[in-house]
């Protein structure tokens, strides 16, 4: 059961990239949106689910605010990246985010990096050679590159973030950090766009990225979290960005040239041994 509701967590994120391409605002007005939808739902859920700790909030409080932060700015760069480039080279540049996080605990965590674990990190970022190389070559929106390497940055940044975390809860980690990244992007919304003016046709989408991609999504994945062992959940992550692959060839008809076929294979391929060497 609990299996099934992270997979079914993961298989709804791989749809993120096809509600954003059919929505007219902007990458960050989307964002907005789903902020403020997700983080409603999260908070209610936290709260009837236990509450929020003070002493935790207290001890966890500059760690939460850089996650909210980080996660804003994330998601406004994933979006953008996803209208400039298409959802699969940014999901795949996205996604080593974690291999950059892996490289950085040396200095962050004091921790020893083994040869297998570089040897995956030289393996992810071979990948992003093959990735980023193509899109160059073949003349495509280098702002959108830009966006997608700003992400998988942004990415690293909040699992940093959150590994700092001790003692506030999943569900509440996520809903403080939701309301915090409302607040940015809010102020990065006005400030870059302005208050966005969604078309009646939009308003679907901008509902489903709201209730069923943030708040559902994030209710099954941390009920499936926290029964899971943690080798499961580092594997199972990787299905995520496969299914986002999957729904953007089905739903979107992209395609991926050779080049790029070997670069996701090393990006997803290696990322999933440096995880499993964890």
């Amino acid at each position: 059961m609990y299996y099934f509701m992270y997979i079914l967590s993961m298989l709804i994120f791989g749809t993120n990239g096809y509600y954003v391409t059919n929505i007219s605002i902007e990458g960050s007005q989307i964002v907005l949106f789903r902020t403020i939808i997700g983080g409603l739902l999260l908070t209610g859920m936290a709260a009837i689910r236990g509450g929020f700790g003070r002493m935790a909030l207290r001890t966890d409080a500059p760690f939460l605010l850089g996650g909210g932060i980080a996660l804003g700015l994330n998601w406004v760069a994933l979006f953008e990246a996803y209208r400039l480039l298409n959802v699969s080279l940014a999901t795949l540049i996205y996604y080593i985010g974690p291999v950059l996080f892996l490289l950085s605990t040396p200095f962050l965590f004091r921790e020893k990096l083994s040869g297998i674990k570089l040897a995956a990190a030289g393996i992810v970022l071979i990948g992003l050679v093959c990735i980023s190389g193509s899109i160059v070559a073949g003349g495509m929106n280098f702002q959108g590159l830009f966006a997608a390497v700003m992400s998988a940055l942004l990415y690293a940044t909040l699992i940093a973030f959150n590994k700092r975390i001790a003692r506030t809860g999943g569900m509440q980690t996520a809903a403080i950090e939701l309301d915090v990244a409302f607040v940015v992007v809010f102020l990065y919304v006005m400030i870059m766009t302005g208050f966005p003016h969604p078309q009646a046709a939009d308003l679907p989408y901008l509902a489903a990225i709201g209730v069923i991609n943030t708040g559902l999504a994030y209710f099954l994945y941390f009920s499936g979290l926290r029964k899971l062992p943690g080798h499961a959940v580092a594997l199972l992550s990787y299905v995520d960005p496969v299914s986002a692959l999957a729904f953007s060839a089905i739903l979107l008809h992209e395609t991926l040239t050779p080049i790029q076929m070997v670069g996701a294979a090393l990006i997803i391929g290696g990322a999933m041994f440096g995880e499993r060497a964890k």
